[in-house]
């Protein structure tokens, strides 16, 4: 189980430093977009539009890693007074029973959306992005990925609480 855990923390990892990077590209992206158009008076529709599947790929990809490092929103109100332990189990109640079924949720409806995107090879209208179906895919993945990093909240919670039960 540990192995799994080590394996979801470093995947969400990479897709985290994937996130710092598109933020990094993207600001060049806006930039050059941005002088194009105002002093050269070029303007890019498909540029404009792939600014806008960076920003939503590096919000997507950043789920995860938020998730993984306990840098999601949260309400402390009753939160900060319990015992690890009792935090412990919160967390894995709250994985097992919000964030899994919330991504197989988001999972099941949006299959349909992506593959209906994909079977009409959906593009964007005059001088747009093709390809519609990747960005359209791409909440798939993010959620896919968030379940997979919930999983490893979960083992490594059950890990911790395993071992302050032995001790």
């Amino acid at each position: 189980m540990e192995k799994i855990s080590y394996a979801c923390d470093k995947l969400t990892q990479w897709m985290g430093k994937a996130s710092a990077f598109l933020a990094f590209a993207l600001v060049f992206l806006v930039l050059y977009d941005a002088l194009s158009r105002y002093l050269f008076k070029m303007g890019s529709v498909s540029l404009q539009e792939l600014e806008w599947h960076l920003f939503a790929l590096m919000f997507l990809l950043g789920i995860p890693y938020a998730l993984k490092h306990d840098k999601h929103v949260r309400l402390d109100l009753f939160y900060q007074h319990y015992s690890k332990r009792s935090k412990r189990v919160l967390w894995i109640l709250c994985n097992l029973l919000f964030v899994l079924p919330f991504c197989a949720f988001v999972i099941w409806h949006g299959y349909d959306f992506a593959l209906m995107s994909y079977l009409q090879n959906e593009s964007s209208d005059s001088g747009g992005l093709p390809y519609r179906f990747l960005i359209k895919s791409a909440p798939l993945l993010a959620f896919f990925l968030v379940a997979l990093q919930a999983l490893s909240e979960v083992i490594k919670a059950s890990i911790l609480l395993r071992k302050e039960s032995s001790c």
